[in-house]
Parts: C-alpha cells; structure tokens; sequence
C-alpha cells in the first residue's frame, strides 16, 4: 500500500466534545464535520477539559489525529481554584496545591511528558506551578 502524503501537521485545542467547524480548522483542510464527530466521540468522557489535539491532514483530505493531556497550566488552575496565573509570579502569589495534588497531576500527564518516572513528571509541574505563581505546600 502506498503511504499518503502529508499535506500539513496542525495543532490545536478544543474543550473536550465541544469541537465545531471553524477557521481553525479551516486551516487544516479536513473535512471538518467529520473531524469534529470523530473527536467529539473520543472526548466524550472528559468533559469540561481542554484537550490539546494533533490533526496530520493528508493531501486527499483525510486526516489522522492524536489527543494529548490537558494542559498543566490548566489543571494547575482547577487544583489551586484560581481564575488565572499571576502576571509576575516571583512576587505575587495566587494560590497554593499540596504534594499529593502535585503526584496527582504529574500522574496524569506523564504521557505527554519528557520524564522516566513520577518524580521527574512532579519536578516539570512544579516548574509550571511557579512560574504561575502558585506555591506548593508540604
């Protein structure tokens, strides 16, 4: 079987099941509602998250898409109820998680992540976290 040509690589965010045909999707050169189907169906049970997307669109308008974790920013927010990351985090601080909500999102998004193990993962979210401006308590 011959490999398709790749015509372009995009990549974007959705709120899980809640992808609609637009110019972000425009730009990619899909068949947008049949995109949109195919990742509403595979999100369904992560609602209310967003969830970052890779679409490999392909010169005879198919497509292949991958889905990634939702942003640690994101469940950084959620984890210390704050609306939005501080503007300069060295001084202001705007919230605070514990260890164990740290290990918990490390966990999840060790997928996505250049790390060998849970600690390395809390190490990269940690980082995160601060330059956010939220603290990390004991």
């Amino acid at each position: 079987m011959a490999r398709k040509k790749v015509a372009k690589v995009c990549k974007l965010q959705f709120e899980a099941g809640g992808a609609r045909p637009g110019p972000a999707l425009a730009s990619a050169g899909i068949n947008m509602p049949q995109f949109c189907t195919a990742f509403n169906d595979a999100t369904k049970d992560r609602k209310g998250d967003i969830v970052p997307v890779i679409i490999t669109a392909y010169e005879d308008k198919s497509f292949d898409f991958v889905l990634k974790t939702t942003p640690a920013s994101v469940l950084l927010k959620k984890a210390a109820k704050v609306n939005k990351g501080s503007g300069s985090p060295k001084a202001t601080k705007v919230g605070s998680i514990t260890k164990d909500q740290l290990r918990e999102i490390a966990e999840y998004k060790m997928p996505d992540l250049n790390a060998n193990d849970v600690e390395g993962a809390m190490k990269i979210v940690e980082g995160t976290a601060r330059n956010m401006g939220i603290t990390i308590q004991d």
